[in-house]
Parts: C-alpha cells; structure tokens; sequence
C-alpha cells in the first residue's frame, strides 16, 4: 500500500485502512485556543437567517379601471395561480374553489385542492363580510407564493358560497387582505403575519404605487420600499388601532385655509380596497358647497366639467406634514349618454366611531406612495412620481 504523505495519513486498523486528510493549518478557533482564547459556539446556519431566507419582492399589479388593483399569486403543488384583490382593508386570504358553484364562482379561477400535493384541509368554517360583497369558506393550508416569496403551510380560505352578484364581475378570484390579525374572520393567519413569523421580509413592512388614469404599472413591494416610486421624504405617522390601518387626522384644510372639518380631530382607515375616497357624513354638505357639488343620479355628485381649473385644493394635515389632494385627483371626467360628466369622487361615511373617520382609499392613495410598517406600527406616505 502506497500513500502520498503530503496529503493522506494511512490509519491501518483491524477492519482495514481508513484514510483521513492531513490539514496543514490549524484553524482559527484552535489558534485562538492556544492563545487562551475561547470561542462559544455558534450555528453556522445563523449567517442565512437575515440574508438568503429574508427577502423582498416587487410586483406589478394590475389597475381596473382605476377602481380596482390587483395581480398574481400562486397556491399549492404544483402551482394553480389566481388574480387576488391586495386589501389593506381586510386581513383574510381566500379564492374561488371548487366547493362554489354560485355565479360569482364559476365566472373565475377555482383551487382545486385535490390536485396539490401539499394541501391540508383544516376543516374550520368561516363567514367574510365586506364593504360590497361577502362569503363563505372553510379553510385549509398550502404553500403560497407571493411575487416569489414563497410561505409554507399558508392558512387559506377556500370559497363555499358567493351570494349575490358582487364578485360576479370581478376581475379577481379571490382576496389577499393585509390588515391586522385581529381583524381576520375565523382566527385566520394573514399572510403577511406568516411572512413575519418565518422571517421571510428583509424590513416587516408592504408597500404600494397605485397607477394613475387607467394606466399600468402600479407595483406592490414587501419588506422594502421602492425609491424610484416616490419623491421627497416619507411622512410617518403611527397607526391608533391595530385592526385597519387606522391613523390620526388633524386638520382639514381647503385651498390651504382650515376649516372647521376635523377641528377636534378625525381620524382615516388606509384601504387600497375601497376605490374612492369616502368623508364623514356630517362633513359632505360642507365639502361639496366648498367645490360646488350636485347631487348625481347615481348617489354620487357631480360638478361643472368648465370649472375643473378652479376647483379647492383639498389638504389633510397627517402628524404635522401636510397632504395635499388637487382637483385632478378627486374629480374623473366620465362620457355618459355622450355628454362629459365630471364625478366628485368623494362619497359619505356612515361609520360608528368615536371620532368622524374617513376612508383614505385608491383616489387619495394614487397621489401618494403608501409604506405599511408592522414592525412599528405606522403608515407612511410621501409624493408619487
């Protein structure tokens, strides 16, 4: 028998040879050892738990209309994909399934949970009801994947029954809620909880750039913010309750001048879900005399397409920093019968609340890029590009 000494030392024992490499260097714990230092222990494994399992992902989303955002995600083994409404209103994932078979069902995408490998039944019911719209489920896991990030043992709602027309005409299968866990119905995980608790996010936050004007290229990013999509700083202020995204409002201001709206202070629930921007009830008189709006036939109002260019800058005053929305932001001109109809984009709020609360939803959002911070518990803005 023959061994190269510079790289083999030959052990011979009674079962036979067993070679072990020659290391030619000590390493640095036994160097450091020698030296009466002594290093703990510590798992390798750490080095990847803040760089190659955390991440980040941004997608696009689609923009319906103006009135709608929503875009791809995956579910189970091998993937079945579907169009999902990304909902800071809510916090329930469900989609379509093949246990529906209402209109508002067959009309999209179902899950067939039969054919995922990975899908576990809970069997756990549950009712979500929403602003337009509500149904049924049960519930089950499966492995989820959001613009890459992908979640293991996800708990999803499975759709069972769909009354009414309300999702008949939606261009989604389903809903991806990004509320707090508090306000999820049946005790679901929502998903972005199950991101924080796998730390899967680089930063525990979600970010959104809603698209203008019908057109595409609105972007949702998770766990880290998009510079290219906003100007200027962000403007950070805490959430009061951890259910919606709710926050403080301290002013309202019309063309710069206060008012008596919010004088004692409001309050706004941040809802990519809800496509206008809605106002306490007992303010809407006060704001459409402010910018001359009629009553439309619609329960909407309506003003003078002439007077668009003079219309009040309406500003929200947000932890000291100031929001300005203009007229193009809250006015959309529409063609109805062939005549241009210019719609206030601006509906009353009949809430409970212990302060007037209003609903900050896709018109006010447009004008700003939005930062939700779980891991602070705040919400962001600052000017869109």
């Amino acid at each position: 028998m023959k061994c190269l000494v510079a790289v083999l030392v030959c052990v011979v024992l009674a079962e036979g040879i067993v070679r072990v490499p020659l290391r030619k260097h000590k390493s640095m714990r036994e160097a450091l050892r020698e030296k009466g230092i002594h290093l703990p222990y510590q798992d390798p494994a750490l080095k990847y738990q803040n760089n190659e399992l955390a991440g980040s992902a941004n997608m696009y989303i689609n923009n319906y209309a103006d009135n709608t955002y929503y875009g791809p995600i995956s579910i189970g083994t091998p993937p079945q994909s579907f169009q999902v409404l990304f909902d800071t209103g809510s916090s329930n994932l469900w989609v379509d399934s093949i246990y529906c078979n209402t209109d508002a069902c067959n009309t999209h995408t179902k899950f067939n949970p039969q054919a995922s490998s990975t899908f576990r039944a809970k069997g756990q019911i549950f009712y979500a009801p929403y602003g337009s719209g509500s149904l049924f489920g049960t519930f089950g896991y499966d492995t989820v994947n959001v613009g890459g990030i992908v979640i293991s043992g996800q708990e999803i709602g499975l759709s069972t029954y769909e009354p009414g027309e309300n999702f008949v005409v939606a261009k989604f299968d389903g809903i991806l809620g990004l509320a707090y866990p508090s306000l999820s119905s049946g005790g679901q995980t929502p998903v972005v909880d199950s991101m924080i608790s796998k730390h899967l996010l680089n930063s525990n936050l979600f970010a959104f750039y809603l698209s203008r004007d019908e057109q595409q290229g609105s972007v949702l990013s998770f766990g880290d913010v998009d510079s290219s999509l906003y100007q200027g700083q962000i403007h950070w202020t805490p959430v009061v309750s951890e259910t919606y995204w709710r926050i403080g409002v301290q002013e309202f201001l019309i063309n710069g001048q206060k008012s008596d709206i919010c004088s004692q202070g409001c309050q706004s629930i941040v809802d990519t879900g809800t496509s206008l921007l809605t106002a306490p009830y007992q303010y809407m008189s006060k704001i459409m005399q402010a910018i001359g709006g009629q009553a439309g036939d619609d329960g909407l109002y309506v003003v003078d397409c002439s007077q668009i260019n003079s219309l009040p800058t309406l500003s929200f005053v947000v932890s000291g920093a100031t929001l300005p929305l203009p007229p193009s932001a809250y006015i959309s001109q529409q063609s109805q019968n062939g005549n241009q109809v210019c719609q206030v984009n601006i509906s009353p709020t009949y809430l409970n609340s212990e302060m007037p609360l209003w609903i900050f939803g896709d018109v006010f959002l447009r004008e700003y890029y939005s930062v939700f911070d779980r891991a602070n518990n705040r919400v962001g803005f600052a000017t869109a590009v």
